[in-house]
């Protein structure tokens, strides 16, 4: 039986919901492929400030990095608009690209012709 270790980062708002049910998901997968997935969660953006005061603690980063995959969601939300820079969600968003090799999350876009020159 394969073995994976996953990093769950809810972060804020629909985050959490999102992650529960993907882990559901996982876990259907798991079970029909004979997959084992050993889940960890770790704080970020908003709900990370909360607990640490800092929007991307230490340990999130050693956890992800030592991990097979990360499942990470959602951050930020209108609680934390009113922070210094240093100390919003966003700003542990971008140490985490940094500290993961990547520079941008991509999403599929899809243009309606007429939209088109809008």
């Amino acid at each position: 039986m394969a073995s994976y270790n996953i990093s769950l980062i809810k972060g804020d708002g629909i985050g959490v919901e999102i992650v529960d049910e993907a882990v559901k998901v996982l876990d259907a997968v798991g079970k029909k492929f004979d997959i084992e997935f050993n889940y960890k969660e770790y704080l970020m953006g908003g709900a990370a400030i909360d607990a640490t005061g800092n929007p991307l603690p230490q340990e999130t980063v050693d956890g992800v990095l030592a991990s097979d995959a990360c499942l990470f969601v959602a951050i930020g939300g209108p609680k934390w608009d009113n922070q210094p820079r240093e100390l919003r969600p966003e700003s542990g968003l971008l140490r985490f690209r940094k500290e993961m090799g990547v520079f941008a999350n991509l999403r599929p876009a899809v243009v309606y012709d007429e939209l088109v020159d809008a």
